[in-house]
């Protein structure tokens, strides 16, 4: 599966994720998991709701989520950050 970045997603990793570096080897780990393994219950997928309805999201930790879309076989990943930052 392929994985393409998000303009914002980029921007948001590089703010809100990059300068922790637990926090960059969480989000390698927990994205390797969805690739291989997506319906891992440690990572609580779900389908959104409302003006998002058009994405997934995932956990990285309990607070920290990664909206994105899935087409074909590409994985998009559209944003990360807290729940309050991405919803």
């Amino acid at each position: 599966m392929q994985v393409k970045y998000h303009k914002n997603f980029l921007k948001h990793f590089k703010k809100r994720v990059a300068p922790n570096k637990k926090l960059v080897n969480k989000f390698k780990q927990r994205l390797e998991l969805r690739l291989k393994n997506p319906t891992a219950a440690i990572l609580k997928d779900h389908q959104l709701i409302g003006k998002l309805q058009q994405y997934r999201s995932f956990s990285i930790t309990g607070n920290i989520r990664v909206v994105y879309k899935l087409e074909k076989n590409t994985l998009y990943l559209y944003d990360i950050g807290t729940h309050n930052q991405v919803y």
